[in-house]
């Protein structure tokens, strides 16, 4: 396995760290407000792969929004959002594969847009600047909470500017709570039986519709870990960087880790420290 970076990679300037963080801040701010505003009432959702993969007009305007903001005060530095970057590049996988040494943006101006269309209370902004080895920046927006939580590269997590740290941690997951997402298409292979591992082991899975939120919970310890298969990168780079920063355990595998029956590249595990291996054997034993 390997663990996302959460201080390697190459130096950033301090300055420009700080305002890249307190620009992404200010970002979520501002799409917060517009979700609260225009969840529920009206939206247009246009399918893209599947019934429920929608992007809305508040998503579009959002992303609209992000991508002059970020234009004029990092003109160098590309942003992809739901329809890639200007030049037409793919974004990044969750692989760890590295396909571009310049840093980056990445944007999901409306993760859970289902629930958004819906008027359900569980949708998010998510934006990050990542360079080769990961996220430097994050911002999560969680508008009907009224929180931004926003994070940099060895300078923590914090909430609504009070930082977060999950400290000990709980060492087990009875009576814990494990999020965990549906795919495009359905159920991700195994879930079934990873649900009832979970429930075995007096841990409730929940399915909430929302990514970034469900990583965003674990770095804030309300719940114990997201299991994630096939997320866009854009939807999850925000709140890695907040996981990491907060001290919670993410793992993707390498080649090698494969070869022992290990989550593949597709699939992201975000969990407490003290629980990461009891949770990864669940996934080992349900995907067999």
């Amino acid at each position: 396995m390997t663990l996302m970076p959460s201080v390697s990679g190459q130096p950033m300037d301090p300055g420009l760290l700080s305002r890249a963080l307190e620009i992404a801040g200010r970002l979520a701010g501002d799409a917060a407000d517009v979700i609260i505003a225009k969840a529920g009432r009206g939206a247009r959702p246009a399918a893209r792969d599947s019934p429920f993969d929608w992007v809305t007009d508040t998503h579009r305007t959002l992303e609209r929004h992000t991508r002059r903001v970020l234009a004029e005060h990092f003109p160098d530095i590309p942003l992809i959002g739901a329809d890639g970057d200007p030049a037409g590049a793919d974004p990044p996988g969750l692989d760890g594969v590295v396909r571009s040494s310049s840093r980056r943006w990445l944007v999901s101006a409306v993760d859970g847009n289902a629930n958004f269309v819906a008027g359900v209370p569980w949708c998010a902004y998510s934006l990050a600047m990542l360079d080769e080895t990961g996220p430097l920046v994050g911002a999560v927006a969680d508008p009907f909470r009224g929180q931004v939580y926003a994070g940099a590269r060895g300078r923590g997590m914090r909430a609504n500017g009070v930082p977060v740290t999950l400290g000990g941690g709980r060492s087990s997951t009875a009576g814990a709570v494990v999020c965990t997402e549906l795919t495009r298409t359905g159920l991700w292979p195994g879930l079934i039986e990873f649900t009832r591992l979970a429930a075995q082991a007096h841990a409730g899975v929940r399915v909430l519709g929302c990514s970034a939120l469900a990583i965003t919970q674990v770095a804030l310890g309300h719940v114990s870990a997201a299991v994630l298969h096939g997320c866009p990168e854009r939807d999850v780079a925000g709140a890695l960087a907040l996981a990491s920063e907060a001290g919670a355990v993410i793992r993707r595998p390498s080649a090698a880790d494969d070869r022992r029956g290990d989550p593949p590249p597709e699939v992201l595990l975000v969990a407490a420290p003290g629980v990461a291996e009891e949770v990864v054997g669940w996934w080992r034993s349900a995907t067999r």
